[in-house]
C-alpha cells in the first residue's frame, strides 16, 4: 500500500511541477503579449479605399462637368435681346422726363395765371376807380351843363 501512496504522490508531485511549468510559461507569454503591438493587415483596407476613392473622383467629375454645362446654358440663354432691354429702359426715361416736364409747364402756367389773375383784380379795380371818376366828374358836366341850358 505504501508503494501506492508513494505512487500517487510521485505523479501527484509531477502533475504539480508539470502545472507550475505551464503557469510559468503562460505569464511569460502574457508578458510578451503585453509587450507585443498588433498590426492589422490594412492591405485588403487599402484597396477598398482607392477605389472608393476612384469612384467618388469619378462622380465628383461628372457633376463637375453637369454644373458646367448648367452655367454655359445660363449664360447663353437670353429672355430679351439686349437691344430691346435698351429701347425699354429709353423709353422708360423719355417718359419720365416728359410727364415730369409737362407737370412743371402746367405748374408754372397755374402760377403765371393766379399771378395775372391777381393783376387783373389790382387792374380792373384801379380802371374801375377811374371810370367812376370820370363817369362821376361827366355825369356832374352833364348836370351842370343840363342845368345851365
Amino acid at each position: 500500500m505504501m508503494s501506492k501512496i508513494e505512487e500517487i504522490t510521485e505523479i501527484l508531485v509531477n502533475e504539480i511541477n508539470d502545472f507550475n511549468k505551464n503557469v510559468t510559461r503562460l505569464e511569460t507569454i502574457n508578458k510578451k503579449l503585453e509587450t507585443i503591438k498588433v498590426s492589422i493587415d490594412l492591405v485588403e483596407y487599402k484597396s477598398i479605399m482607392e477605389s472608393h476613392q476612384q469612384k467618388m473622383a469619378l462622380i465628383l467629375n461628372s457633376q463637375e462637368r453637369i454644373l458646367n454645362r448648367f452655367e454655359s446654358l445660363l449664360k447663353n440663354a437670353k429672355i430679351y435681346p439686349n437691344w430691346a432691354v435698351i429701347v425699354l429702359i429709353i423709353s422708360i426715361l423719355i417718359s419720365s422726363c416728359s410727364l415730369f416736364y409737362v407737370y412743371t409747364v402746367k405748374q408754372n402756367a397755374k402760377k403765371l395765371e393766379n399771378e395775372a389773375h391777381q393783376k387783373s383784380k389790382v387792374t380792373f379795380n384801379g380802371i374801375e376807380k377811374d371810370l367812376r371818376k370820370k363817369l362821376s366828374n361827366n355825369f356832374v358836366k352833364k348836370i351842370i351843363i343840363h342845368k345851365s341850358s
